[in-house]
């Protein structure tokens, strides 16, 4: 088990080696990689472009340019062609220090644009689970240089959603006793995540010790094509020749690959001084010049259209992004245009890059107050959890509700989305400081909950032994009670010490169904001759369901009795089966249905019948709850007929032919004769006792 399990920084800085130092910084939008031959450490140097980004890619670049094609487009016949070269050198000595800012992507790895665009997703939301699945997705389905970002993300959500959590272990184990310097906490995800970075982090020292030996043969390979462009400028050969071996070692040049990022600066400028000079040398054959100026104009203006469609493209940091190449493309691979042109192509080309900085800006903006916002969000969570944690309530119950109110809280809190960066670690501290205070008022609730815990445990063991002394009792009718009895006074016991609890339930589980159990079996036996009721009423009933009435009422009412003679012969029927009861009374309501008899007997009838049915052995509750309810209809009746012979007098000078007096005289006598009925079954039920 690795020591290291409970340190918050993910990548074991204990392991990591010299040479494969990572610096990195959150609010980066394009990195450049650099691996200094000097100290031979590999490093990720950071440009912050939204910090500074016109420098980068607008004036710098204009200063550049606008330099290089004002000396190149001088001619003999401006009476500067003995000493251009001389001026070319200077002008190109003079912004040297222009150039290095503009240089922050030249050296980066043209085949990692899928790092521009792979996608960051809502990290600050996710748990550690959710966190460790990204993490191993993003290593399986993509190249290691390309996730540095994402990864130092999810490492650092990681860890901060890890600590929240080993604080509030912390904070158990010091209030069950413990003291703090014998704490150790590890869980298997923090292993997994652990496992993944160091993976992850040999991946990446492995690519970088690669890229070292490529940057070293590229920057080899760009040295050899400056002097090979150092030698055309004496070459006697056709100037045709010698134009169209250039063009080719510029396409060379453009192919050879990223260098060393302290090796740029010169070789870059050593390209350009002596691509001048040749340019220089090129100004004694005028057509090859133009024909050099026309091809640029008509690249840069394919340069300066594809830069106004963004200029109008919403996604903000893809405009940005693809700008950034246009800017390579416009100073690296492309020469001078012709005077006449160049102020033109230039302002079309500042004023879509100005457009483009200007959305970002805003865009940048609006991010910073959708962050105030859930800036405002979490101090509100932050502001519950603390009004929480000064309930002075103290019941178990409260306590429980609190407890999820927190962390649900606490989920909204890392839901709600990332805060403006000077506001972050301040939050951060605050939040942490709200759930630790609760935390140690919960933990102090409990803490004293724990001698009436261990009280419990003392009556829960004594409840235990009496089972154990109770399952083998051969007196059913004097243990039933008592083993019913205990079960009840455990459930009214209450909490015992969590280590406990699952064993102490195990034994006296243990006990009550062993004597259940053999309570059972011996019921069986004796439900033997109560299950061959049963079978005898399901024949019964079928013949009751098939059977078809003569429609003479005396006749047939003659046969309905027998048949319910006969199922009251048959007996009880096992307690879990007299469902089948109330099928047969079913039946008998569709039979008594079809009878053109006098309703007041058919209801006496069917009620002989149900309160027969109703009657057990030493057992009334039955019939009393029928009693009470049959005496409530009687009190409900009377009210309603008194209710009804008070409303009469109202009508005392109406004539009795009135259609509303004769309803309400209709109603008093329906009324009167249920009551009737009623009264009749309440005499027949207290025949039953």
């Amino acid at each position: 088990m690795s020591e290291n399990d409970n340190l918050q920084d993910a990548d074991g800085n204990k392991e990591l080696k010299s040479n494969e130092t990572l610096q990195t910084t959150e609010k980066s939008e394009i990195a450049s990689e650099q691996i200094s031959e000097e100290n031979n450490t590999t490093t990720v140097e950071v440009v912050d472009v939204a910090k500074e980004p016109v420098e980068t890619t607008s004036e710098v670049t204009n200063t550049v340019v606008e330099e290089d094609e004002k000396a190149l487009s001088e001619t003999p016949e401006n009476n500067h062609d003995n000493d251009a070269s001389k001026t070319i050198e200077n002008k190109t000595d003079a912004h040297v220090e222009e150039i290095d800012e503009s240089n922050a992507e030249d050296a980066e790895d043209e085949e990692n644009e899928e790092r521009h665009t792979l996608e960051s997703k809502e990290y600050h939301s996710m748990s550690m689970e959710e966190l460790t699945k990204e993490f191993e997705q993003l290593i399986e389905n993509h190249k290691v240089q390309n996730i540095k970002s994402q990864v130092e993300d999810i490492k650092t959500e990681f860890n901060a959603k890890f600590d929240a959590l080993l604080d509030e272990k912390k904070e158990e184990f010091l209030s069950e006793g413990g003291n703090e310097i014998d704490f150790y906490y590890t869980s298997p995800i923090k292993k997994q995540f652990n496992n993944l970075f160091k993976s992850y982090r040999n991946s990446l020292g492995a690519y970088y010790k690669q890229r070292e030996n490529n940057l070293k043969e590229n920057l080899d390979n760009r040295l050899q094509i400056i002097e090979k462009i150092k030698g055309l400028v004496n070459d006697e050969e056709n100037i045709n020749t010698t134009y169209k071996t250039f063009k080719d070692l510029q396409e060379q040049w453009r192919n050879a690959g990223p260098i060393p990022r302290d090796r740029y600066n010169n070789a870059w400028n050593s390209y350009h001084h002596n691509v001048e000079v040749f340019y220089d040398v090129l100004h004694l054959n005028r057509d090859l010049r133009d024909l050099d100026f026309k091809h640029n104009l008509e690249q840069k203006t394919k340069i300066i259209e594809r830069a106004e469609e963004l200029a109008a493209d919403d996604n903000i940091n893809r405009s940005f992004r693809e700008l950034q190449v246009l800017h390579k493309m416009w100073k690296e691979e492309l020469g001078p245009v012709s005077r006449e042109h160049r102020d033109e192509v230039w302002e079309r080309f500042s004023n879509a890059t100005k457009t483009i900085h200007d959305k970002r800006q805003g865009y940048y903006a609006n991010l910073d107050k959708a962050r105030e916002k859930n800036l405002e969000v979490k101090e509100e969570i932050i502001s519950r959890i603390t009004a929480i944690s000064n309930d002075t309530t103290n019941a178990h119950s409260s306590w429980q509700k609190k407890i999820k109110t927190v962390e649900t809280l606490r989920e909204e809190f890392f839901k709600a989305g990332k805060v403006p960066q000077k506001a972050n670690e301040a939050t951060w501290a605050k939040f942490k400081d709200a759930v630790r205070t609760f935390n140690r008022q919960k933990n102090a609730f409990y803490k004293n909950l724990k001698k009436d815990q261990y009280d419990n445990l003392e009556k829960k063991k004594a409840l235990i032994q009496i089972a154990l002394d109770n399952k083998d009792n051969e007196d059913l009718a004097a243990t039933t009670p008592l083993m019913k009895k205990i079960q009840g006074d455990w459930k009214k016991i209450g909490h015992v010490p969590r280590k406990d609890s699952d064993k102490i339930w195990k034994q006296f589980k243990s006990a009550c169904n062993a004597y259940f159990d053999r309570l059972n079996t011996e019921r069986d036996e004796a439900n033997k001759e109560l299950m061959a009721a049963y079978e005898q009423k399901n024949i019964l009933l079928k013949e009751v369901n098939d059977l078809e009435l003569s429609g003479d009422s005396k006749k047939d009412i003659v046969t309905i009795k027998e048949k319910i003679a006969a199922w009251k012969a048959i007996g009880h029927v096992p307690s879990n089966k007299r469902y089948i009861d109330g099928k047969f009374n079913k039946a008998l309501d569709g039979l008594f249905g079809k009878l053109d008899m006098d309703r007041a007997k058919l209801e006496m009838i069917k009620f002989e019948n149900k309160i027969e049915n109703l009657a057990q052995p030493g057992d009334t509750r039955l019939l009393d709850n029928e009693q009470n309810f049959i005496r409530k209809k009687i009190g409900e009746i009377k009210g309603e007929i008194n209710q009804l012979e008070n409303n009469m007098q109202f009508f005392s000078n109406v004539d009795e032919n009135n259609p509303l007096v004769k309803d309400v005289i209709k109603n008093v006598n329906n009324h009167k004769k249920n009551l009737s009925i009623w009264e009749d079954k309440l005499r027949k039920i207290k025949s039953m006792y």
